[in-house]
């Protein structure tokens, strides 16, 4: 929307004059932005603090402001989880067998060698057979170590269990062992590798309980020889080792485990941490302090985090303010800092809505948050400024909604508020962007009411579905909410448009109203010009919207833009019925200042009546500083005729100006001029219209008529075109085709 307030005009004459663009206000009015959304949700994010002091009594019972992990109560728990787990025992295949085989296989080796004598065969055995014991245990440990199959821990476990609990062979057997035949051997071996691979088959963290029962086994074996059975019996003892071993790793890694799988110990939300009168102890002073709720012990950190998101927030409003409208650059933008103003006054009433209804919202009724007005600030940014910016600013609303409402202070956002608030201020912003009447405000607040209660019903049923009391107070509210935000609304904008002359399009078809003093005026005094405006409304209104401009402001616009010619009516042509033309019998010059005053007159009653800017900027623009060539031309012929040296220019047969300063003010001079030419032609042909159209343009653009406003040349192609057909539509019956012509120089 264009919005130039008359209020402002006072600002300017008293020494404010460019506080507009002021980049030194822009600031302050950004660090504004700041503030107001740092110090609105501040009470919602940032902790209550106390000042409480170890070993004294408390002044208040203080609750837990979200859920709080108890951090001692948790690690104790953790502890107890963890004592909790058994050691835990890993089998180890040791395979014992190979060990028996080994020590066969080199008996029967030594006891074939008759170069070694019995006593140094029995040191062999006395050294070896412990060496061969040792040497298996090791060489066990490096083959398993770092595979995978094992991990280190037990294996060395495994190791120092094993040699730790090795038989002791008695004396006597290794003198019975180089006696011992091959078949003996064989036999002895059969039967020895049988009962081992049997009793270590069974898991064994003491090897001494598997060896009782070795005799057993061996009496009841093939063994006939007694001396045989008592040496199977030691070598058997001895090949049996432990196989279950302490698996610290395994036990560690389970005590860590259970101490991560046990649930945090928590202190709910308004959970009483310290009762009035209570001893403040240690633990409850340390638990304060934990959870920031000490005055002493305040943390920055939230704050820190409020404040950047704050920053980020004023970005990006700022950012779409730049991008969209050139906030930062230039001498003319549409977002000046009265807008800035204006969208600042937006965000504090809405906000403030979202606070006071906030106050009543209490954990029995969370659904009070659903009435907050939330679609307020996005319909008035509509009706006040753009319709991108009101998408912008309620993604902020969202988000600002999803803290203030959130009953839950163990998270900062709740997406039940921000999804709603998301929901109806976007059905607002388009159920009101294209309002031409206050009705359209209560339409757009039913709108809000549908689109809120469908909202709040969804997220309800998608949840834990509550019970049908909350269900349907829910329901309520958020229909109710429409309703408020329609009475909020129609109440505002009234002073929006008084305090800062804002033009919007309710204000703007206000204006259009045959029963505006000027207007009516108009149509009683000069019904010739007030027809002449009409069309020119028709016109520019249509070609302003072919470009994306403000057609509802140059319709409007068109008809205020000869009220001046009120002031002397019989001067003008369209009046002139059945009457003689005045300018035939005075000066040229007298005629020149005669025509050229309606636009400053036009502007004199514009705003003597306090019609917003706009509609005055296109009364005094829309002839630009255009050339009266017929009164020059008969002034300079009369000066010819009297023999005289002309004592003027062309410049003095000029409008003073401005040149057209927006697209509207010069497509409503561009659709003056067409309706004049056309009203002025018998019998137009479409080929005439278009050729005068295109005239009429080319003629202003030469004449540098539009250097001051933003628009292109491609607009102003597709402004000739709109014009053609809108003349041609609106003169239909005037308007010669031409197979009309053709038939008519045939008849002819």
């Amino acid at each position: 929307m264009v919005n130039q307030g008359t209020s402002l005009d006072e600002l300017r004459s008293s020494g404010w004059n460019g506080w507009k663009h002021s980049a030194a206000i822009r600031w302050v009015l950004l660090l504004l932005f700041v503030l107001l959304f740092y110090f609105s949700l501040a009470p919602h994010v940032l902790p209550e603090t106390y000042n409480i002091e170890l070993g004294k009594p408390s002044d208040r019972d203080i609750e837990a402001p979200m859920e709080i992990k108890d951090e001692k109560a948790t690690l104790q728990a953790q502890e107890q989880a963890a004592e909790q787990v058994e050691p835990i025992y890993s089998i180890v295949a040791l395979r014992s067998e190979v060990l028996l085989e080994q020590i066969f296989a080199r008996m029967e080796q030594l006891n074939q060698d008759d170069q070694v004598t019995l006593e140094n065969k029995v040191s062999i055995y006395r050294t070896e057979i412990p060496q061969l014991y040792t040497d298996y245990v090791d060489q066990f440990v490096r083959n398993n170590k770092g595979n995978g199959t094992y991990n280190d821990t037990l294996l060395e476990e495994m190791a120092t269990a094993v040699k730790a609990q090795a038989y002791r062979i008695p004396e006597e057997t290794y003198y019975k062992l180089p006696s011992l035949s091959p078949i003996q051997l064989g036999d002895m071996q059969q039967v020895a590798v049988s009962i081992v691979h049997k009793l270590m088959g069974d898991s064994l963290r003491e090897a001494e309980t598997a060896r009782t029962k070795v005799a057993e086994l061996v009496n009841a074996s093939s063994l006939s020889e007694r001396k045989t059975r008592e040496i199977v019996q030691e070598l058997a003892r001895y090949a049996i080792m432990p196989n279950k071993f302490l698996d610290k790793q395994a036990t560690n890694d389970a005590r860590v485990a259970a101490k991560e799988n046990t649930p945090p110990v928590v202190i709910k939300q308004g959970d009483i941490i310290v009762h009035k009168g209570e001893i403040v102890s240690k633990e409850m002073y340390d638990r304060l302090s934990s959870i920031g709720l000490l005055q002493t012990k305040k943390t920055y950190w939230p704050q820190l985090g409020l404040l950047l998101m704050s920053i980020l927030f004023t970005i990006v409003i700022y950012s779409y303010l730049e991008k969209a409208a050139g906030l930062s650059g230039g001498t003319r933008t549409k977002y000046s800092n009265t807008q800035l103003v204006m969208l600042l006054l937006v965000y504090v009433l809405n906000i403030v809505a979202m606070q006071i209804i906030d106050l009543t919202q209490t954990q029995s009724m969370p659904y009070v948050g659903y009435l907050a007005p939330t679609a307020m600030g996005a319909m008035l940014i509509v009706l006040l400024l753009d319709i991108q910016l009101a998408v912008v600013s309620s993604f902020l609303f969202a988000i600002m909604g999803s803290v203030i409402f959130n009953m839950d202070s163990g998270r900062i956002f709740d997406f039940n508020y921000g999804f709603t608030t998301a929901v109806i201020s976007f059905a607002a912003i388009f159920a009101i962007h294209r309002a031409s009447q206050r009705s359209t405000i209560l339409k757009a607040g039913i709108m809000v009411s549908l689109f809120g209660s469908a909202s709040a019903l969804a997220i309800l049923l998608l949840g834990e579905l509550p019970d049908k009391n909350e269900i349907i107070m829910t329901v309520a509210f958020a229909f109710a909410s429409g309703l408020l935000t329609a009475i909020l609304v129609v109440g505002l904008m009234p002073f929006f448009e008084v305090t800062f002359g804002i033009l919007s399009a309710l204000k703007l078809v206000e204006l259009s109203s045959p029963n505006h003093p000027l207007l009516r005026k108009l149509l009683t005094e000069t019904p010739g010009t007030y027809h002449h405006s009409v069309m020119v409304g028709n016109l520019s209104e249509a070609a302003a919207e072919a470009i994306g401009a403000n057609g509802l402001l140059c319709r409007v616009g068109s008809f205020y833009h000869d009220i001046g010619k009120t002031k002397r009516p019989s001067y003008f042509i369209e009046n002139q019925t059945n009457i003689e033309n005045p300018h035939d019998s005075i000066e040229p010059k007298l005629s020149k200042s005669i025509i050229i005053a309606h636009a400053r007159d036009g502007v004199e009653m514009l705003r003597a009546h306090k019609l917003p800017k706009p509609i005055r900027d296109i009364a005094e623009q829309h002839h630009g500083t255009t050339f009266l060539k017929y009164f020059y031309h008969k002034a300079y012929k009369l000066a010819e005729e009297a023999g005289i040296e002309p004592d003027f220019t062309e410049d003095d047969f000029r409008y003073p100006g401005p040149k057209a300063q927006s697209k509207e003010a010069a497509i409503v001079g561009i659709a003056d001029c067409v309706e004049a030419a056309v009203r002025s032609l018998r019998s137009p042909t479409v080929e005439q219209v278009e050729s005068m159209i295109n005239k009429i343009i080319k003629s202003r653009l030469d004449d540098d008529q539009f250097n001051e406003c933003d628009i292109t040349l491609k607009e102003l192609e597709k402004i000739a075109q709109t014009l053609k057909e809108t003349v041609i539509g609106i003169f239909h019956s005037r308007i010669e085709y031409p197979e009309d012509v053709k038939q008519k120089e045939r008849l002819a």
